[in-house]
């Protein structure tokens, strides 16, 4: 009797501690709260660690809006992915992220201010053919 007993008693605590694993795997998968995102976030700013933008776009992918607007942060300033940083700033403005639709409105803008200096500089290139033209004609009067 005394053996069932210490078997049941080592029973008991290898399903605690395999319950406990299981807990805290399952607290590594949950997306922490927007403080620890935006410090993680800090960090990858500071050393650059690919780690720290893995588990940014982990917590992105999860659904988190702070996660997606400090990765688009990311992405737009090294402005390696400006698509992605578009695309990660629409979602989080979706969900209700004030400072992603400041960005994505900010992009917005600073598009079509391009697009706007495109088009004027192609109306300058045409003004100076013409004036190139123009006095080329006269020189062969």
């Amino acid at each position: 009797m005394e053996l069932f007993n210490k078997s049941g008693v080592l029973l008991a605590s290898v399903l605690v501690m395999v319950g406990a694993l299981i807990a805290c795997q399952a607290k590594e998968d949950a997306v922490p709260p927007a403080p620890v995102i935006e410090a993680v976030a800090q960090k990858l700013n500071e050393n650059g660690g690919v780690a720290a933008e893995r588990r940014l776009r982990e917590w992105a992918d999860q659904g988190s809006v702070v996660a997606k607007r400090e990765l688009g942060m990311l992405y737009q300033s090294k402005n390696t992915r400006p698509d992605e940083a578009l695309r990660l700033f629409e979602e989080a403005a979706k969900g209700g992220d004030s400072e992603s639709a400041f960005r994505l409105a900010e992009m917005h803008r600073a598009s079509q201010g391009v697009q706007g200096a495109q088009h004027r500089q192609a109306k300058a290139e045409l003004m100076l053919a013409s004036l190139r033209e123009n006095r080329a004609a006269e020189r062969l009067k």
